[in-house]
């Protein structure tokens, strides 16, 4: 098994306990970047994150706790498909999560830009040529320290976790007290008639993919159930343990920044530098704001290293099942996948250099976010079903973390995951009002044909790998 960080096989006579567990499966996912689009939508942000955390976080937590303790020879998404429905499912399951990233890395770079244009020059955040030569620039100097096999260590990337997201956040919320009790103005309405949403409106509900979006990834800490100390008992408490941590950081970043900024000014590529600097000017302190946005640029790219080699060392399994063209499994002097990461490199900087394309930065942003989420969540599908599907296909598992209530409460979690994703994924065909998209229609196009370009490739694997069963068959 691989260590997530290092790359490295463990040492197998250090097991991992159960508060590194946790502080590992919290610093996977907790992230400040998600923090501004949760928080544009306002007051209506607390019911959202309630409905997520209902119908999202605990299903997934569960289901993810329940298939890593029965399953511990292997874990991951990947391997619980395969035992329910075979391998091209598999292969679905593996792909949803390299692209999905591939997505994705287009808004964490453009964090990491507009964090870092706040410390230059705030107006730099809204010019697409800088965010956009950063993004570009980060992502190959990144990809190019992979290509050469060097990795950060566990050590190193612990303190770039604390530099880019546990200090920011937990700075974040304190301040958000500090406004709160201090009486300065909030712009947000927090009273009982104001926190539920309309029903008939649909994009008001569109938080509920940003909110989404902040809960991505907990299911990846399965495949650490071999390597931590009694994973029966401390598995579901560890993933239970940060979901908790995870929600509430989540819901009072977002809150925080939602106290000080209206809706319409938020913005999503800087909106947390935005905040720091209205905190920092009202504390006098906005000497801060260039050592701040050094931490957090700093500890973003740090975690961001490993981070990068994940994706394609999951795409391998591809190659496994047969699914993929051999050029793509070579390796370079150093043992790295180097076709697959320059592929990667060229996908992420076609997607990037889509911002210069776009009515303004935000509606890209949230288009490339919803677009994830979407694909994520369609991946969450087929492990809900998986889930149900070997419940009843290995009864005889030996006693472990169940889900309380047996096959009901296995189908009732599921039922609960499933319409999380289904909501999501409807959703996310809708434009936010707070963007200038180009118009409805333009952004469901958009969102249609982002959906062919990123799905539409599992069917040419799927024809690539029956001919080469066929050649195989006329060779014999």
């Amino acid at each position: 098994m691989i260590n997530f960080f290092t790359n490295k096989a463990p040492d197998m006579s250090k097991k991992i306990s159960l508060f590194s567990l946790a502080v590992l499966i919290i610093a996977s996912i907790d992230n400040v970047r998600n923090l501004p689009a949760a928080a544009m939508f306002g007051s209506h942000l607390v019911f959202f994150f309630i409905l997520a955390a209902i119908l999202f976080l605990i299903p997934t937590a569960l289901v993810a706790a329940e298939l890593s303790a029965s399953f511990p020879e292997k874990g991951g998404v990947c391997h619980w498909v395969q035992a329910a429905f075979g391998k091209r499912w598999a292969m679905v399951a593996i792909w949803l999560q390299w692209i999905n990233t591939m997505v994705w890395y287009p808004t964490m770079l453009s964090f990491v830009a507009g964090t870092l244009a706040f410390g230059i020059n705030p107006e730099l955040a809204q010019n697409k040529t800088f965010l956009v030569t950063t993004i570009l620039t980060t992502f190959w100097g990144l990809t190019w320290i992979n290509l050469k096999g060097l990795h950060i260590s566990a050590f190193i990337n612990n303190i770039c976790a604390l530099l880019g997201t546990i200090l920011p956040m937990t700075l974040l919320i304190a301040l958000g007290f500090f406004w709160f009790f201090s009486g300065q103005p909030l712009q947000v309405d927090l009273s009982p008639s104001n926190l539920v949403p309309s029903f008939g409106h649909v994009t008001g509900w569109l938080s509920l993919i940003a909110i989404m979006a902040s809960f991505l990834g907990i299911e990846l800490s399965g495949v650490h159930v071999n390597d931590i100390r009694e994973p029966k008992k401390n598995f579901p408490r560890a993933v239970f343990l940060a979901s908790i941590f995870i929600f509430l950081s989540m819901a009072l970043g977002s809150l925080s920044i939602a106290f000080v900024l209206p809706g319409h000014e938020i913005n999503l590529v800087s909106g947390v530098m935005q905040v720091f600097t209205r905190f920092f000017q009202v504390l006098g302190i906005e000497a801060a704001v260039p050592f701040l946005t050094a931490a957090i640029v700093i500890g973003s790219i740090g975690t961001m290293i490993n981070w990068l080699i994940s994706p394609a060392k999951g795409l391998l399994h591809a190659a496994e099942f047969g699914f993929l063209h051999p050029f793509f499994t070579r390796k370079n002097k150093a043992g790295v996948s180097s076709n697959i990461l320059i592929a990667q490199g060229i996908i992420v900087s076609l997607l990037s250099l889509l911002f210069l394309f776009e009515p303004n930065i935000n509606s890209f942003y949230w288009f490339l976010t919803a677009l994830s989420t979407e694909l994520y969540m369609i991946m969450y599908i087929l492990m809900f079903a998986a889930a149900i599907r070997l419940h009843y296909k290995f009864k005889d598992r030996p006693d472990s973390f169940k889900i309380p209530g047996k096959a009901l409460g296995m189908w009732g979690v599921s039922a609960l995951g499933f319409l999380g994703c289904a909501m999501t994924i409807a959703l996310s065909f809708f434009p936010p009002d707070q963007f200038d998209v180009g118009g409805s229609l333009r952004y469901l196009l958009m969102i249609s044909l982002g959906n062919l370009a990123t799905i539409g490739p599992v069917f040419l694997f799927f024809r690539y790998q029956k001919k080469k069963q066929l050649a195989s068959l006329n060779v014999t």
